[in-house]
Formats: C-alpha cells, sequence, structure tokens
C-alpha cells in the first residue's frame, strides 16, 4: 500500500513573485497556470541549465520565470503539438504590428456583431483557412485565433474529429480582444536570446532533456469523470496510453539527472502510473494541492478540486496560508514523500 500524497498548502510569501510589468500569457488554455503560480514557485529549482516546456499552452510557467529573469542565459525550449498554437506564437512573435493590425478591426467588428461576428470568423474564415494550408500561420489567422480564444466558451481550444475548430460563443460583456502592449511584450519575451519555439511531441521534447536541465510538463490532464473530457486540443485527442507515454519519458528523463516538474489531475490513473516503482527510483514524488476547477458547463463545478504535483525537486518547509479567518492558526509542515519512496 502506498501513503496518500503529501498535500500542500499555498505559502505567504515567495521571493521570486514576478513585477506589475511581467508579461502574462496570450492565450486562455485548459488547464492555464496562472492561478497556481504561488504553488509552482516553490519547486522552480534554484539553478538550471535548459528549461524545456513540452506542453506550452498558455505558457504561464515560462512567462513567470521569464518575468522574473530566471531564464537569462539559459537555453529555452518551447514546445507543443498543436499546430495553432505554435503557429499563432511563431506569427506573434514575427510579424507584432500585423497581428495587432487585425485584432484590433476584430475587436471593433465585435462590438458591433458580438455572437453573430463570432460564428462568422469561426466557420467562414478560420476553419476554412486552416483546411486550405495546415500549418501554414500568417498575421490574420494569428489573430483570429487570438480573437477566438477570447470571445469563445471559458477560453477553450477544442477541435472535433474532423480537426475543426468548434468552440462556441461565450458570453462576455466587454472582453479585452486586442492590447497592443500585451502583445507587444508576449512577443518580446518569445524574441529573447536563446528561446525557441517549436511543433514537436512531448517525447521529442523530454528526450533531450539533460543533467542539470529543468523540465515543467502541463499536459491535457486525465479527467476525473466522463463528463469532464476537455483533451481534445488536438484531433487525436490525449487519452490514457498518452499519459502512460508521458509518464514513461519523463521516468526517463529525471533518471538522466533532469530536474521535472509535472501538473496533472488527482485521477485515479495518474496517482497510479507516478507511484510506480520505475518513478520512485527516478526519484518522483506526487504532491497533492489545492486548486480550483475553471473548466466547466455550470459555474457551480466551477470551485475547489486537487490536482497533483509530480517531481523530483527536494522540497523545502513551506509557511501554509489558510483561509482568511484561520489566519492566526498558521503553521509549518514538512511536505513528506510517500512512506514507500
Amino acid at each position: 500500500m502506498h501513503a496518500p500524497p503529501a498535500r500542500l498548502q499555498p505559502a505567504f510569501a515567495n521571493t521570486s513573485v514576478p513585477t506589475a510589468t511581467a508579461s502574462r500569457p496570450l492565450l486562455k488554455w485548459a488547464g492555464g497556470k496562472r492561478q497556481l503560480l504561488h504553488v509552482l514557485r516553490e519547486f522552480y529549482p534554484r539553478r538550471f541549465g535548459s528549461y524545456i516546456e513540452p506542453f506550452f499552452g498558455s505558457g504561464a510557467v515560462f512567462f513567470d520565470l521569464a518575468a522574473a529573469r530566471r531564464l537569462e542565459g539559459c537555453r529555452v525550449r518551447l514546445a507543443d503539438a498543436n499546430v495553432d498554437l505554435i503557429g499563432c506564437y511563431t506569427v506573434v512573435r514575427d510579424r507584432t504590428d500585423e497581428v495587432i493590425a487585425v485584432l484590433e478591426r476584430l475587436a471593433a467588428r465585435h462590438r458591433s456583431g458580438g455572437a453573430a461576428f463570432f460564428y462568422e470568423i469561426r466557420d467562414e474564415r478560420f476553419n476554412p483557412a486552416r483546411a486550405t494550408a495546415p500549418g501554414v500561420y500568417t498575421p490574420e489567422l494569428a489573430a483570429m485565433l487570438i480573437y477566438l480564444n477570447r470571445t469563445g466558451f471559458n477560453g477553450l481550444f477544442r477541435l472535433n474529429r474532423r480537426g475543426a475548430f468548434n468552440v462556441p460563443a461565450g458570453r462576455y460583456v466587454n472582453p479585452r480582444i486586442c492590447d497592443p502592449g500585451h502583445v507587444r511584450a508576449v512577443a518580446a519575451a518569445l524574441r529573447q536570446p536563446g528561446v525557441t519555439i517549436e511543433l514537436a511531441s512531448f517525447e521529442q521534447s523530454l528526450a533531450r532533456a539533460e543533467a542539470g536541465d529543468f523540465v515543467y510538463c502541463d499536459p491535457p490532464y486525465a479527467p476525473l469523470s466522463e463528463t469532464a473530457r476537455f483533451a481534445s486540443y488536438t484531433a487525436d485527442g490525449f487519452d490514457a496510453r498518452d499519459q502512460e507515454r508521458l509518464r514513461d519519458a519523463v521516468v526517463s528523463a529525471a533518471s538522466r539527472g533532469a530536474t521535472v516538474v509535472v501538473s496533472n489531475s488527482s485521477a485515479p490513473i495518474i496517482e497510479s502510473l507516478y507511484a510506480s516503482e520505475a518513478a520512485r527510483t527516478a526519484g518522483l514524488a506526487i504532491v497533492r494541492v489545492p486548486a480550483r476547477r475553471a473548466i466547466n458547463s455550470r459555474a457551480a463545478g466551477r470551485g475547489p478540486v486537487d490536482e497533483l504535483i509530480i517531481t523530483n525537486v527536494d522540497r523545502r518547509p513551506l509557511l501554509l496560508n489558510v483561509k482568511p479567518r484561520m489566519a492566526t492558526a498558521t503553521l509549518r509542515r514538512q511536505i513528506r514523500r510517500p512512506a514507500s519512496a
């Protein structure tokens, strides 16, 4: 029997908190980590060589590290298997002002057209353009993706089995579609020396991790229930076999000496995969953290839920952050490895 994962509460303070001028993510993304950064920072290694992020998504951890100037002098490999995501970021980096110009026109049209304009862009322009030239991104396509992301339901990116983007319009009163200063800040972060963006599988990215590197993996989460499947970021989805393949790649990277941090849901399959003998031998341990479920068709279902952090980072006692009404009862706890580790 394995001991239950240790439970981590957010820390009160952290010296790596970025300044107010730091870049925030460009895109909303399923499982985006902005709300968990205060916890994830506790697992950033003090020193590392290269930084590798195989599931770039919103890039919250990358932007957090960049804002704290933790990536200066490092080689940074940002990758994802989502061709639209990589295409969008690459064009934003290389043709920033053109993307902004298109976004400004889309924002103006959305103010008068609302949901009807959303569906016009999605069905008559975005999906046909993607189908005509798969993988070829232009400033127009990048701007349309940002627009759909800012105005679609919960900021989801979801494809149907035919590979078409099918997220419905969201219910936003006044979405901020075009923020030129923000887009330029994101582009500047992506243009930093040593930063590369590539279309690649997680296995290709993790295979490059060597001793002294820092790897952060934020894969599509294993669903907690059959009605909670939001893993169709590519037409092929991300299933239990993919989670097992990821575990194997993470174990290999950790065994080579890379520092690894993985986020995932608290689904039983994830706890089982990372409680395996191979994972323990590679030095990986599971920590349970309280988070907030942001993706649910019902607002009532977007409440607190546990997530897992799987890591080989040496952890230290953390000052717990309890609810305000219990502030006088704060204490320190030691995060424990599973007893079988």
